[in-house]
């Protein structure tokens, strides 16, 4: 756990504008930067970075975030990896945290100095390998997808690799990568032999695995590396690293399941599709997918192997999509996987069916509906036991709300019965008794005090938390920052970037980048701001002292209206016309 007061420290030591320079070039637009936004395709600029604020905002697509969220959503990294690296740049070091990815690279790092050398052996060799050629031209790929995806040949040779390291014999760095076997009589060998070699990459562009495919008929057809300190299956997809542009510009990933899917899809001219590495999908690699697009689209084979493979997919992503996400699922003709699909039909073929998935809410009831008899009591009834331990897993509200309307519609009930019978929490709704209008002239005033406080957390301390509602969003974001802050938690002089980075993964960080985009830049219009803060306070004294007299109004209808009584009630209107002169 990195301490939040060491994020607060590397924030206040960097500059997003130079973080943001060194991948994407900016251009001056009146106090701010501006670029075409490099998350999603346009012509137009709408991508910009606050020096000010330390925040940057694609009016476009909607990406914000601090210096450290650009790093990871541009690089494709995580939080501590994000982290890490800025804290690298100026020569901080992570505390809690260096130590331990300090040595888990230095560990690293000789292994991954000798899968670039296996790498580029297995790329000279199928230069010279005229089986591997009419292989790959046969599949029809060109020289030029060969070379994006770094193809190779491992060789036909038991051997082969001590052409490429002199010390094969006694490296262990070799076994430890798993590129050589050592057997029970201590005889070494390649683990790779008369394969095509597909290079796996992380996220910096390393090689930190293999994928072979046998040339010729023979078990197994696809062999990938095993689990080393570089490679965890798990946790990788093949063809991210080629892919991540393409991502950006369609906002969509494609997943399919081997390594020449990608690779055909790609020669077709769709740079969009990763697979995953012989394993089956992981929360990890959800996460991932969904840091990178908005849209997810699984393909698999018609065949009952991959509708299992799809079904998994679909339970593995109840707990990662949320509302502003998409996943959805596609199913080929038996006859066809996406190579063999893509050849025969063409891409354009291919992007339609993308473009139309079966989304995961009518996936999920597609499967359920299937599994009971919904023409009999006993079938809707078993409809409920079997969707709901996927409802109570299901992350995003709103797609929650949705499917259940639809489940409950199926099984001949009202969404409330359904949401019982599933120990499902309704969404919140608003406060009762409470008039339309005076409800939205509570939550504007809220937000106006957010408003300030988010540009300059000091004024915490002027504000009468005790006097504000927990019941919006506005107000609960409010009390948040209001009491980190004079709690000690949140230094005064947070900027924009400090408080997305403080509330990442909680309710209010949303609402925090919302909030952002409407104020002024720091030097500007902060007097009008300073105005409607005080009017803002005003506005809560105000309305506690009308509801103070409403209450003393209707009090002395019930019994005989006395002295104190015309007393109390001429203290407060004098001081509810001191509070609206104060405006």
């Amino acid at each position: 756990m990195i301490p939040d007061s060491f994020i607060q420290e590397l924030l206040a030591r960097i500059d997003i504008v130079e973080v943001v320079e060194r991948h994407v070039p900016l251009r001056k637009a009146g106090i701010n930067y501006s670029a075409c936004c490099p998350f999603h395709s346009e012509k137009t600029p709408s991508f910009t970075v606050s020096h000010s604020k330390q925040f940057y905002h694609c009016f476009g697509c909607g990406a914000h975030g601090s210096a450290i969220g650009f790093l990871m959503q541009y690089v494709g990294i995580g939080f501590i990896d994000a982290v890490e690296e800025l804290a690298h740049s100026i020569g901080l070091s992570v505390p809690q945290v260096s130590e331990r990815l300090h040595a888990e690279r230095a560990k690293k790092a000789p292994l991954t100095d000798i899968m670039a050398l296996a790498a580029q052996f297995y790329k000279n060799q199928l230069k010279i390998s005229p089986k591997a050629i009419e292989y790959l031209k046969g599949r029809g790929l060109t020289g030029e997808i060969a070379a994006k995806f770094g193809l190779g040949y491992a060789p036909d040779a038991w051997q082969g690799l001590q052409n490429a390291f002199p010390g094969y014999e006694k490296e262990t760095a070799l076994t430890e990568c798993g590129l050589v076997i050592c057997n029970d009589q201590g005889r070494r060998y390649d683990r790779f032999r008369d394969r095509i070699m597909f290079p796996i990459l992380d996220q910096r562009s390393n090689v930190i695995g293999f994928g072979g495919r046998i040339l010729d008929q023979g078990e197994p057809k696809y062999l990938n590396s095993p689990e080393t300190p570089l490679f965890e299956k798990g946790r990788e997809l093949y063809g991210l690293t080629q892919a991540r542009s393409s991502i950006r510009e369609t906002d969509t990933v494609i997943v399919v399941e081997g390594y020449m899917d990608v690779v055909a899809l790609a020669q077709h001219g769709i740079s969009n599709a990763v697979a995953t590495l012989g394993t089956a999908t992981t929360p990890t690699h959800l996460q991932k997918l969904l840091r990178q697009a908005g849209k997810v689209v699984f393909c698999f084979d018609g065949d009952a192997a991959g509708r299992k493979a799809a079904w998994r997919a679909a339970d593995m992503s109840l707990e990662q999509v949320a509302d502003d996400k998409s996943i959805g699922f596609i199913f080929l003709p038996t006859e066809h996987d996406p190579d063999s699909f893509v050849r025969a039909e063409g891409a354009e073929a291919f992007r339609r069916l993308v473009a139309q998935p079966l989304l995961l809410s009518d996936y999920l009831l597609q499967m359920m509906r299937s599994r009971v008899d919904l023409s009999t009591h006993e079938g809707r009834a078993g409809l409920i036991s079997e969707v709901k331990p996927l409802l109570q897993r299901l992350a995003a509200p709103l797609l929650r709300v949705q499917l259940t309307k639809a489940i409950a519609e199926a099984a001949a009930l009202t969404q409330a019965e359904t949401e019982a019978a599933c120990g499902l929490k309704p969404l919140a709704r608003g406060r009762r008794g409470l008039p339309r209008q005076t409800r939205r002239l509570e939550i504007s005033t809220h937000r106006t005090l957010l408003r300030a406080v988010i540009m300059q957390p000091a004024r915490a301390a002027r504000i009468p938390l005790e006097r504000i509602s927990h019941d919006s969003q506005e107000s609960a974001t409010l009390h948040a920052i209001v009491n980190d802050v004079t709690q000690g938690k949140l230094p005064t002089r947070s900027n924009a970037g400090h408080l997305d980075e403080f509330y990442r993964d909680t309710p209010h960080q949303r609402l925090i980048a919302d909030v952002v985009l409407t104020l002024p830049e720091i030097g500007e219009n902060e007097d009008s701001l300073e105005q409607e803060f005080n009017d803002a306070i005003n506005s809560i004294s105000r309305d506690e002292i009308t509801q103070s007299i409403r209450a003393e109004t209707a009090a002395a209808q019930t019994r005989p209206f006395t002295t104190a009584d015309a007393q109390r009630l001429k203290e407060l209107l004098s001081k509810k016309n001191s509070a609206k002169n104060r405006v």
